[in-house]
């Protein structure tokens, strides 16, 4: 675990921010054993292989979970965002998580890394 990622969530202000990020944290970690984390652009970046995997970002009103190389994968009607290279899950205050199926989804998109 890199420390400036550990710092980033850290410092998080508001506890249900530091809870989502520690749980994508996590979901990385589990789906991508050897992942190398660093900040870049300000935020928390997960890369296999050199390449990016996973990143999270965070605003007032979300915590923002993006997963890259995803062109080939189904994703859960209505939940996801953006083109079909990456797609973002925006957690807002309240929401729940699907730790299986991230690990899962990250999993299937970082196998060819």
């Amino acid at each position: 675990m890199n420390q400036e990622v550990t710092n980033f969530i850290e410092e998080l202000k508001e506890p249900w921010h530091k809870e989502f990020t520690l749980r994508l944290r996590d979901v990385v970690h589990q789906a991508i054993p050897d992942v190398h984390e660093r900040i870049q652009y300000k935020k928390p970046h997960f890369l296999k292989n050199g390449k990016y995997a996973a990143a999270i970002s965070t605003s007032k009103e979300a915590v923002s979970f993006t997963i890259f190389n995803c062109s080939d994968l189904e994703f859960p009607e209505g939940k996801f965002d953006g083109p079909p290279e990456r797609k973002t899950l925006k957690l807002r205050k309240g929401d729940t998580v699907d730790p299986e199926q991230l690990v899962s989804l990250v999993s299937k998109a970082s196998s060819s890394l």
